[in-house]
């Protein structure tokens, strides 16, 4: 007997059914073009993840992969206090580092004082 495999397109919409989100569908076109786990890489988060997601199972909140599949797969910008107009996952980057010392290089530093004032990072504290 032959059993058809999903293709992760298929997975996704049977899964989030009419309420498919429409960076859900962009992560799973990507996966049908290449692989879950090449997605993955370039999106820095798990293989796991990714499947997860795809399955609307994923435990924790999908705010963080969301943000990277809208930055990496959709081209998404924001425009920054500091740099002007960047991917919003470097954003996304620059505000994880925000909260830590700013010990190191000139960019960092600022940066640093550029996150601490911008209104994205500040949302994100709340």
């Amino acid at each position: 007997m032959t059993v058809l495999k999903l293709t992760p397109l298929q997975t996704a919409r049977e899964a989030w059914g009419d309420a498919l989100p429409d960076w859900v569908e962009v992560l799973a076109i990507a996966c049908t073009r290449t692989s879950q786990n090449k997605v993955a890489t370039a999106l820095e988060c798990s293989g796991a993840a990714v499947s997860q997601v795809l399955r609307k199972i994923y435990a924790a909140s999908t705010d963080r992969i969301e943000v990277r599949v809208r930055g990496v797969l959709m081209n998404g910008k924001v425009e920054c206090p500091a740099f002007g107009e960047m991917p919003v996952q470097v954003c996304q980057d620059w505000r994880d580092k925000a909260g830590s010392s700013t010990l190191g290089s000139p960019l960092r530093n600022r940066m640093h004082r550029a996150c601490n004032r911008c209104p994205r990072y500040l949302e994100g504290k709340e």
